[in-house]
C-alpha cells in the first residue's frame, strides 16, 4: 500500500466506521492499535443501539437520531462489502413501567415520539404479554420500534473485512507520515485522558462497565431496558446483559457488580433465571466530561481530528460519526453539532 492519506489511530468501532467511511470515498486508509481490533471497550458483549427518551431533546439526540435512522443502510452495506454479517437487527425495546405515573410520562413521550422522530419509529404504551419480555408491575410496557441490536465483535469483524475489501489496511503502528498529514484519532479512554493533558483542561476519561453473555435463545426478540440494565437477545442463541456504569473501580476484571446485575435481569425477565453464564466482561468506556461526543480537529495540531467520548453509544452513533468525520477530513465541511468540538486551551 502506498503511504495512506489518512491514518486512523484506534481499532474499535468509532475508529473502523470512519475508516470505511474514508475508503468509501476514495482515500487510502490506514488503521493503526496495538492492542488489535476491539481490544478496548468496543470488544463487549451487549450491543443495544437505543434512542435517547424523546422528550429530552438537545445536539445529541438529535445526532442520535440521525444514527439510528442510517443504521440499517450502514450496516447492510458494511456487510455486502465485507463479506461479514454484523448481526444488525431493528427489533425495538421493551421498557417495564412501574405505577400510573410512569405510564402517563410514557404516554407523554409517545407524544413527544411522533413529533421528533419524523416516522422514523414509534414509542408506545403497550399491555405487558407472555414470551420474552420484562415483568411490569403496572402490567404496561413501553413499546419502542426505534431500538436495533448488533453483535459487537460480529460488527467489529464487518467493519475490518469491509475496510480490507476497500484496500484499507489494519496494523498495530501507523505508518511514518509527513507533517500535517491527516490522522484519526479514535483511541477511547486512554485518548481522551491523553488529551486532557495535552490540552491541559478536563477532556474526559475512563468508565468502568461490565456485562455477561448468557445461553439462552430468544431468537429476535425486543431489547429489554430498564434503569442501568440491557437485556439484548442476539440471532446466535445468546442473551447479553449489561452494563454497571462505575466512576472509580479495585479491578479491571468482571466482579460482585456483574453478579448484583445478573440477579437484576432474572427477577426482571425469569427465562433468565438458571441461564449458563458463556462470558463475563469488563471494560472502561471513553466518558467525555461533557458526557456528548468529542469531534473535530485537534487544537495546535494541524491535520490532527478526534472521535471519542462515545461513551455507551459508540455502536449506536456510529454511522452518523463516520460521516461527519468523512466530510471533515475530506471536504473540509463540519457536519456535526457545534457542542461536540473541543475548545482551544483557555477558550
Amino acid at each position: 500500500m502506498a503511504r495512506p492519506d489518512v491514518t486512523v489511530m484506534g481499532a474499535g468501532v468509532t475508529g473502523l466506521a470512519c475508516a470505511v467511511a474514508l475508503a468509501r470515498r476514495g482515500a487510502r486508509v490506514a488503521v493503526a492499535d496495538p492492542g488489535g481490533v476491539g481490544a478496548g471497550a468496543s470488544g463487549g458483549v451487549v450491543g443495544a443501539l437505543a434512542p435517547h427518551a424523546p422528550d429530552r431533546w438537545g445536539p445529541m439526540q438529535a445526532f442520535q437520531l440521525q444514527a439510528l435512522t442510517a443504521a440499517p443502510a450502514f450496516w447492510a452495506s458494511v456487510a455486502a462489502c465485507g463479506g461479514v454479517d454484523p448481526g444488525y437487527a431493528q427489533v425495538g425495546r421493551l421498557m417495564p413501567l412501574a405505577d400510573a405515573a410512569a405510564v402517563a410520562r410514557a404516554r407523554a413521550r409517545g407524544a413527544a415520539a411522533a413529533d421528533r422522530w419524523g416516522g422514523a419509529g414509534l414509542w408506545r404504551v403497550v399491555p405487558a404479554g407472555d414470551g420474552f419480555a420484562p415483568v411490569s408491575a403496572s402490567g404496561l410496557l413501553v413499546h419502542d420500534t426505534l431500538t436495533a441490536r448488533i453483535a459487537p465483535r460480529r460488527a467489529l469483524a464487518a467493519l475490518a473485512a469491509a475496510l480490507r475489501a476497500l484496500g484499507g489496511t489494519i496494523g498495530p503502528a501507523a505508518p511514518d507520515l509527513p507533517a500535517g498529514a491527516p490522522v484519526l484519532w479514535a483511541t477511547g479512554a486512554a485518548g481522551l485522558a491523553d488529551l486532557s493533558t495535552a490540552l491541559g483542561q478536563p477532556v474526559g476519561g475512563g468508565e468502568k462497565g461490565q456485562a455477561a453473555l448468557l445461553a439462552c435463545d430468544a431468537g429476535d426478540a425486543p431489547v429489554i431496558g430498564d434503569t442501568g440494565l440491557w437485556i439484548v437477545p442476539h440471532a446466535d442463541g445468546t442473551v447479553a446483559v449489561g452494563s454497571t456504569a462505575e466512576r472509580t473501580w479495585d479491578s479491571d476484571g468482571p466482579d460482585a457488580g456483574l453478579d448484583a446485575l445478573l440477579a437484576r435481569a432474572a427477577a426482571l425477565v425469569p427465562q433468565l433465571a438458571g441461564a449458563r453464564v458463556l462470558e463475563r466482561w469488563a471494560g472502561i468506556r471513553p466518558r467525555a466530561a461533557t458526557r456528548l461526543p468529542v469531534l473535530g480537529p485537534w487544537p495546535g495540531r494541524p491535520g490532527h481530528v478526534v472521535a471519542n467520548g462515545t461513551y455507551k453509544t459508540g455502536f449506536a452513533l456510529a454511522p452518523a460519526v463516520a460521516a461527519a468525520m468523512a466530510d471533515l477530513i475530506l471536504a473540509g465541511r463540519v457536519t456535526y453539532p457545534d457542542a461536540f468540538a473541543l475548545a482551544a486551551p483557555g477558550a
